[in-house]
């Protein structure tokens, strides 16, 4: 008997991977953490908050505008100003129902977060909040 080590065994078959279920499987996994992922749209600019006692932390998934200290409303990195909240909020809420946060620098005027919180309810957000630090 010859060891098997020498016996020649010859076949006319290549051996091939298959990858299609493993490339179906990571398109799965992206097209699930597509779906499942939150992307919170930042405002663009830094404000000062102004401090609260009350203050708590609200949902990331929401509508952030932006008032700055020189009058400034910003959404998504763009000045929008006060005539383009209604618009923006509207074409949001239209996607899902998000409350709206306001991040109102400490020194801006009171009567312009005001008028974008009225704005904001015009457009049919059903919960407006102002941005505040913890004491």
């Amino acid at each position: 008997m010859r060891p098997l080590a020498q016996i020649n065994i010859e076949t006319s078959e290549s051996v091939d991977i298959n990858l299609s279920p493993l490339i179906d499987m990571v398109f799965l996994l992206l097209i699930f953490f597509m779906v499942t992922t939150v992307f919170v749209q930042e405002t663009g600019v830094t404000v000062q908050r102004p401090r609260a006692a009350s203050a708590r932390t609200l949902e990331k998934n929401s509508i952030l505008l932006a008032l700055t200290e020189s009058g400034e409303v910003m959404y998504g990195g763009r000045q929008i100003g006060i005539n383009g909240v209604r618009g923006v909020v509207a074409r949001l809420l239209r996607e899902r129902d998000l409350p709206v946060i306001i991040l109102a620098d400490a020194t801006s005027r009171t009567g312009l977060a005001v008028r974008v919180m009225d704005e904001c309810r015009l457009a049919g957000a059903t919960k407006v909040s102002l941005a505040a630090r913890r004491r």
